[in-house]
């Protein structure tokens, strides 16, 4: 199908460029009416631009069934639209495509919403019929008609917004299901009836009748061990939130689990090295003119200690083209099992006081000598007090060109930054 655009208003002279825009994808067609213009001018002229309540509900039951139908044929990706009022979208199969301009053309130009109600009436699926409680076998080409693997899976996300568990099973030409309500999403529907309007409940308390189907066991495990157990029974009871995890986290925040997930691991283990960085050491220093993948992938570090820590911006933050700074600012990544452990961010200051690790105890003097400061030093969860942290302070002193007791630390330092300083100088520390 050719992409196509039909004018509502035929007449060339006419200043009315409302038009219908119709583009095909693989798994269906977009027909899109465009009222931008007609919308401009109509507001100029003082005309109200919002569309009337009648036509929005015909467009979005149209809409509606014809994505069930779209989902139905196998098609797993989203749909985006507009509703109006300038812009107004519709999908349709490419056999539906000419009927969906023609309701579409009568609601605009003759305000006659039929077309759309007849139209989302024929294209309606049975899926409350579906849905209906008790086991039965549905078969291919009698109650549906796409591939069964297809037909239960477009069931399952049907069943999954109605609340229901769907134990289903697809074969040769047919799909078992048997549709049933779990205990907790009952509770839900009857908590909150204004959430769910004209909800009826029709499995709980549902018994097959003599002559139901049987499921056929197929050698794998047993169809029916829950059929007739008794629901789980709940309470209410009040219990203090979980709070913030220690890699940083919210424990609360069920949405974002597999974020937490993945930034859990790495806080705990260590970042994982991509597999396309060439790493030659166990240490790699990365400057702001470093190629960016070694420039993105401390960042990505940095984010550890700035959750960990719930600091405002993370100790990194070099991201745009390569550029030379007047202190030497770098990164020093520490790789164990493949996963990066240990992380030190720091540059070159000339700006230092003494000061002998007592708390409450006043600086020393200021000096003017040229030395590494760290700004913040990071070792995976899994891997601390290992000795990583004196590790990377030594490289740090090294790759400078001094002693681990010359190196700056960042004030105010952290109880476990003054642990590992106590272990690296005993005598005091540089702070700046």
């Amino acid at each position: 199908m050719t992409e196509r655009t039909i004018h509502l208003v035929a007449d060339p002279s006419s200043r009315d460029t409302r038009k219908i825009r119709i583009r095909a994808s693989r798994w269906f067609a977009t027909v899109q009416l465009d009222r931008d213009s007609y919308v401009d001018a109509d507001a100029a002229r003082g005309g109200e631009p919002d569309l009337p309540a009648d036509y929005i509900e015909a467009v979005d039951k149209a809409r509606n069934a014809a994505m069930d139908c779209i989902r139905y044929d196998g098609y797993r990706g989203a749909f985006y639209f507009g509703r109006g009022p300038r812009w107004i979208d519709l999908f349709a199969r490419f056999r539906d495509v000419e009927a969906t301009v023609v309701a579409l053309r009568a609601a605009e130009l003759e305000h006659d919403y039929s077309g759309l109600h007849a139209l989302a009436d024929r294209l309606a699926l049975p899926i409350d019929e579906w849905l209906s409680p008790g086991e039965r076998e549905l078969i291919r080409g009698v109650d549906f008609e796409s591939p069964p693997g297809v037909f239960l899976k477009f069931l399952r996300a049907k069943a999954a917004k109605c609340g229901l568990r769907l134990n289903g099973r697809a074969t040769a030409g047919s799909v078992w299901i048997r549709p049933t309500l779990p205990a907790a999403q009952k509770q839900i529907r009857e908590m909150f009836p204004e959430q769910y309007p004209g909800w009826v409940d029709r499995w709980t308390g549902y018994i097959e009748s003599e002559d139901a189907p049987f499921r056929p066991w197929v050698g794998d495990s047993d169809e029916d061990l829950s059929r007739g157990a008794i629901p789980v029974h709940f309470q209410q009871l009040a219990s203090e939130s979980g709070g913030e995890c220690p890699c940083g986290m919210r424990l609360q925040d069920v949405g974002d689990d597999s974020v937490h997930r993945v930034h859990h691991a790495s806080w705990a283990l260590g970042v994982r090295v991509p597999k396309g960085l060439s790493w030659w050491g166990d240490l790699a220093v990365v400057t702001t003119q470093s190629p960016i993948s070694w420039r993105k992938l401390v960042y990505q570090v940095a984010r550890m200690p700035q959750k960990e820590g719930n600091y405002d911006f993370p100790s990194w933050s070099h991201m745009g083209e390569p550029e030379a700074t007047s202190d030497s600012y770098r990164a020093y990544l520490l790789k164990a099992d493949e996963r990066i452990v240990g992380y030190v961010a720091a540059h070159d200051t000339n700006e230092h006081r003494h000061w002998d690790l007592v708390d409450g105890s006043k600086y020393g003097v200021e000096d003017a000598t040229l030395r590494p400061r760290i700004i913040l030093i990071w070792v995976a969860d899994a891997y601390r007090h290992r000795g990583i942290g004196a590790t990377l302070v030594k490289a740090l002193a090294t790759d400078f060109g001094c002693k681990a007791a010359d190196v700056s630390w960042s004030a105010p330092v952290s109880a476990a930054g003054r642990r590992l300083a106590r272990r690296l100088s005993p005598g005091g520390i540089w702070v700046s």
